[in-house]
């Protein structure tokens, strides 16, 4: 039987305690032997070698080390038989392996750093038992099951535990439940229900949490790890850990390329050696430059430079995303967020302000404009009937609604007019008694002397404060039609009311307090809520415009999730709100026919989150989660991208999360997607240039390998095109800025390949064309080359190919490249510099790159050629723009 569900006598006896005496000294031992101690286990962290091994295991890695090797074992083989050796190439591609692995490894370890901030939360405070039928002080990580613990306002719960004794008692459980008003607790409820919602065992406590008001006496039912922070650290330690869709695309494109590669160098391979063969036998000597040329083709099949422009390009973003208040802790998550199409967010703090505040009056009036208080008896009875502050900065001190309450009054018409604060309100008159607020009453009194006059004030909920007044019941009934109306909206609604007394009498005696709370005079009620944040419904609606669901999974009840759900039109279309409970006991199978229709999941707990979060992922769907709370640490864990509130968050959901929001703004996750979309976008252009490349001087090496032609570059020539291929000019291509319509296409699918058909046919037409345009000059030299000149013009031909392909690769979709053509400049400068250095190499370095100055006119017949590249994609697209508008 549940802890919440049993009898408190029953509960103590099977925990070996004294209601009225507490632990013995030995049982406190035998308990701590049995249940254990008040510590979170720590999991042993992996090593850094361990994490190593693991980030070098990636498969593109895996195949960047192949064609590392590789290339070093060519350029050992070329060098010791006298031929030219390229060692920059392979410190280029290790410097790049070790620049991926280096990254990885200082990113990971979020899940400890997660669960050390968890144990902060339970540091070593001083607490208050009773043992041996005496009260003493004890450490936290000393408190066992079956402890006594004596607990008053301001008191952080040490341990779980069922409440034995309770008086006015209410508890901040916002950082583990997401309920934004504090709960509060009754000593003598028995619950019967096995699935009450955490949020609703109001005859139970829950260790990290604060008493706000009252005061009370708990038995302890589970310390440490059995505790409800416990199973959350539990979740957090074992994450497991998954890849992320640009991780996984990147492997899918790694093993095509790998094993295309393969299949051309062993073809190659093949083909060289039936040649040499046929041309009067094999040697020794045959076999091995056939073998070194197809391990050539295998290095230039490879990308060996993307992962140096995925380190830049997500590098360069996290700049730009600080600068939109939002610190990426996550190297990937940068690229990761722009592929979202689900957001799982937590309400409180994160869609609402998580600050209680006075929507709408009434003061015989309704108003919708909180400031237009003019009303004395409301201003007396906000003053002088509540006993919460504001600090300094307009922070929470006391009770959420009595501060809602005063910040209502101190930015009010009538504290305009008066000029008097709150404090000098209470200053001006005397507090002659008060009756505090308590669960059982559902009401506060205060009588106060107010310029000569003694008047009780009565503050509480509608129902208690109407039963106190007379008037008529139409004037009750308009009264409760605008009650039903803030009601309907999630408000809580606090009613107001006064009595002028004749004289003084004894306020302990029960016939008189009777009298002082009858006949009284209703004076209104205010109707506070815990408001959306003003960004919120611009930023909803462009993710709906995005193509981005929003769910939001939230502790609050239903009643009050349905109401923030409804203001964001997200119960529209067939769309539903359920409570936790309704679907807890659902197979996966089952729940996943749901999902799709459900919007708001109400009374959420940390392992439906995270049950949500996996299921979603688990039918191709790039999930963010969203939280402020420890309850949310979980499921920000096991997002693919975990976004915490930088300002109102716990720094357990910060530890958890990949990326934290400094402005606790959510229209900053529609910025970060924006950029995201765009970071996808660059990959894509340096893979569309990268493998244009690779494709084109694949065929050309290859055809010219099986026409029997001597090979087309020298080993310099290849570095220089190499740089082209891997250096700045196609680094460039990731610093693109982001394009305007980013947002009106739908997110990119989990299961989509990073290349798509449209760069498939770009990238083999285009490489086609260039290695055909290629291989005509080296057969049938229609530029009109001499002999001397022809190698320098095919080294030439290949090299302002690539570059002025790099335009075409800048657009990914049917738009002309002179639309945005000036917005990357540093692409611009970038070219025009390689562009400048090609002209120097042929001009003036022909000693170096065994290459022949060109006259003006060779070159001006090479740079039409060339450009040729960009005519034919600029036409294509032109009729493609012109048959869709058709």
């Amino acid at each position: 039987m549940k802890e919440f569900m049993e009898d408190i006598e029953q509960l103590s006896i099977r925990l070996g305690s004294d209601l009225s005496k507490g632990l013995t000294t030995k049982q406190v031992g035998k308990n701590q032997e049995k249940y254990g101690t008040n510590t979170l286990t720590r999991e042993k962290q992996e090593s850094l070698l361990k994490r190593t091994i693991k980030a070098s295991s990636e498969p593109m890695i895996l195949m960047l080390i192949m064609a590392g090797f590789i290339a070093l074992f060519v350029n050992m083989i070329r060098a010791s038989t006298g031929g030219e050796a390229d060692f920059l190439e392979c410190v280029g591609i290790f410097a790049a392996i070790s620049l991926s692995v280096i990254i990885t490894v200082a990113m990971e370890g979020k899940s400890a750093k997660a669960f050390e901030a968890l144990s902060k939360i339970s540091e070593d405070t001083q607490i208050k038992v009773l043992r041996d039928g005496e009260t003493i002080v004890v450490g936290q990580k000393d408190i066992v099951v079956g402890d006594l613990v004596l607990l008053s306002t301001g008191d952080k719960i040490p341990a779980d535990g069922r409440l034995v004794e309770s008086v006015g008692l209410t508890v901040d459980e916002s950082a583990l439940t997401g309920e934004s008003v504090p709960a509060k607790k009754d000593a003598k409820l028995v619950l019967i229900d096995e699935k009450t919602p955490l949020a609703e065992r109001s005859n139970m406590l829950y260790s990290g949490n604060f008493i706000t008001s009252g005061y009370g006496k708990m038995i302890v039912t589970a310390v440490g790890d059995e505790t409800e922070f416990g199973t959350i650290a539990k979740e957090l330690s074992k994450v497991e850990k998954t890849s992320t869709p640009l991780q996984e695309k990147l492997a899918r494109l790694g093993k095509t390329i790998t094993i295309l590669g393969v299949i051309a160098a062993t073809i190659v391979f093949i083909t060289e050696l039936i040649s040499f063969f046929l041309a009067g036998g094999l040697h020794v000597e045959q076999v091995l430059e056939a073998f070194v040329t197809s391990i050539v083709l295998i290095v230039a099949a490879v990308p060996e430079g993307l992962p140096t422009i995925v380190a830049v390009s997500l590098s360069i973003n996290i700049i730009k995303l600080s600068h939109q208040n939002a610190l990426v802790k996550k190297m990937i998550a940068s690229e990761t967020v722009g592929c979202i199409n689900v957001i799982c967010s937590d309400k409180t703090g994160t869609l609402t302000e998580n600050k209680m505040t006075v929507a709408a009056f009434y003061d015989g009036k309704w108003h919708e404009d909180a400031t237009q208080l003019e009303c004395n008896w409301l201003v007396h009875n906000v003053c002088l009937n509540t006993t919460a502050d504001l600090s300094f900065d307009g922070s929470f001190i006391g009770n959420p609604t009595e501060c809602a309450m005063l910040n209502f009054y101190e930015k009010s018409k009538v504290r305009q007019v008066t000029g008097k604060s709150y404090k000098e309100e209470r200053l001006d008159h005397d507090v002659l008694h008060s009756f505090p607020f308590s669960s059982e009453l559902k009401h506060m009194t205060t009588i106060s002397k107010v310029d000569g006059k003694i008047i009780t004030y009565v503050k509480g909920s509608p129902e208690c404060v109407f039963s106190m007044c007379k008037m008529e019941e139409s004037k009750k009934h308009e009264i409760e039609t605008y009650m039903k109306k803030a009601q309907e909206k999630a408000m809580r609604v606090i009613a107001f009311a006064h009595k002028e007394l004749e004289e003084m009498k004894d306020y302990e005696d029960d016939q008189y307090h009777a009298i002082l709370e009858s006949n009284m005079v209703f004076d209104g009620f205010v109707a506070i809520s815990d408001p959306l944040r003003a960004d919120v419904y611009e930023a909803v609606k462009n993710c709906r415009l995005a193509g981005i669901d929003l769910k939001i999974l939230t502790g609050d009840n239903i009643v009050t999730a349905s109401a923030i759900a409804d203001e964001l039109h997200l119960l529209n279309n067939g769309q539903v709100a359920v409570e936790a409970k309704e679907i807890a006991d659902l197979s996966d199978e089952e729940l996943i026919q749901l999902l799709p229709k459900i919007s708001v999941i109400a009374r959420s707990t940390p392992t439906i989150k995270m049950r949500i979060v996996k299921l979603l992922k688990g039918e191709g769907n790039v999930v963010a989660v969203t939280g402020d709370g420890i309850n949310d640490a979980p499921a920000l864990k096991n997002a693919d991208v975990g976004i915490a509130m930088g300002i109102s968050g716990t720094e357990v959901s910060k530890e958890a999360s990949d990326i934290v929001l400094l402005d606790d703004s959510f229209s900053t996750i529609v910025k970060a997607i924006v950029w995201g979309r765009g970071i996808y976008e660059n990959f894509k252009r340096f893979i569309q240039f990268q493998l244009t490349v690779n494709i084109s001087s694949v065929i050309v090496v290859f055809t010219s390998i099986i026409l029997g032609l001597k090979a087309p570059f020298t080993a310099l020539q290849l570095l220089w095109i190499n740089i082209i291929m891997d250096g700045p000019p196609a680094l460039t291509l990731g610093l693109e800025p982001v394009y305007d319509d980013l947002m009106s296409r739908p997110p990119t699918k989990r299961n989509d390949n990073i290349v798509s058909k449209g760069m498939f046919l770009r990238i083999g037409l285009t490489g086609a064309y260039i290695s055909i345009v290629f291989l005509c000059q080296y057969t049938k030299n229609f530029l009109g080359a001499t002999t001397e000149q022809m190698p320098t013009v095919l080294f030439t031909l290949f090299a302002l190919f690539q570059l002025f392909n790099a335009f075409n690769c800048r657009e990914l979709h049917a738009v002309s490249i002179f639309k945005h053509l000036l917005k990357n400049k540093i692409m611009l400068l970038v070219i025009s510099i390689t562009f400048l250095i090609q002209i120097i190499i042929i001009q003036f370095a022909g000693a170096f790159f065994g290459t022949v100055p060109l006259d003006l006119f060779m070159w001006i017949k090479i740079f039409l050629v060339t450009f040729s590249v960009v005519l034919i994609s600029e036409t294509v697209k032109l009729c493609y723009r012109i048959l869709i508008r058709k």
